[in-house]
Parts: C-alpha cells; structure tokens; sequence
C-alpha cells in the first residue's frame, strides 16, 4: 500500500482507506470522501473503500478535514459496516462479462 500523499486537483489528498481504533474509544480513517449524517449513536461516511456506517455511543468527531481525507470519531465504538463493496481494480471487459 502507498500511504504517501497525491496531488489531485490542486489539493492534497490521501489515496489509501485505513481505519485504526484505540480501546473501542477512538477511531481514525483515512480515504473519506464524505459524512452522510452523524449523531452520538452513528456516523454515516463515504470512504475510497465504500459506504461506511460506525456505530457507537456518545460519538462524537473531533476531527474531519476532507482536503486530506481524514476523520477522527471519539466514544464508545460498538460496530463499523461497508455498505457497499468497492469496485475492483482491473480489465473493464473482465468487470462486465464476470
């Protein structure tokens, strides 16, 4: 994985999705594109690597700074879910006759 930044459009962004949680009480991802909704119970998100919905309580994000990709969520995380599965990489012609 290329964890260096890329230049796209003029700004700085990140190009990989990863996601690191510490003791269930605070959660960082990279690759987000953009927040759905939030609340203390859920953050709804969309990720380089697909919906993204993080459930919890008293969540609260302590930091988002879209330019570079990056969203910090504190509180008590109880589950994270893909909404959907990121498109493979490779031959159009292999995507569409699979």
């Amino acid at each position: 994985m290329n964890d260096r930044p890329a230049i796209e459009g003029g700004t700085l962004r990140l190009r990989t999705h990863s996601i690191h949680i510490d003791n269930r009480e605070l959660m960082s991802i990279t690759g987000v594109k953009d927040v759905g909704s939030f609340n203390e119970n859920e953050v709804i998100l969309m990720t380089d690597g697909g919906g993204l919905t993080v459930e919890g309580t008293s969540l609260h994000i302590t930091k988002l700074n879209l330019d570079e990709g990056q969203i910090i969520i504190e509180g008590q995380i109880i589950a994270f879910e893909y909404d959907d599965v990121p498109v493979q990489k490779g031959n159009i012609f292999a995507r569409m006759f699979h």
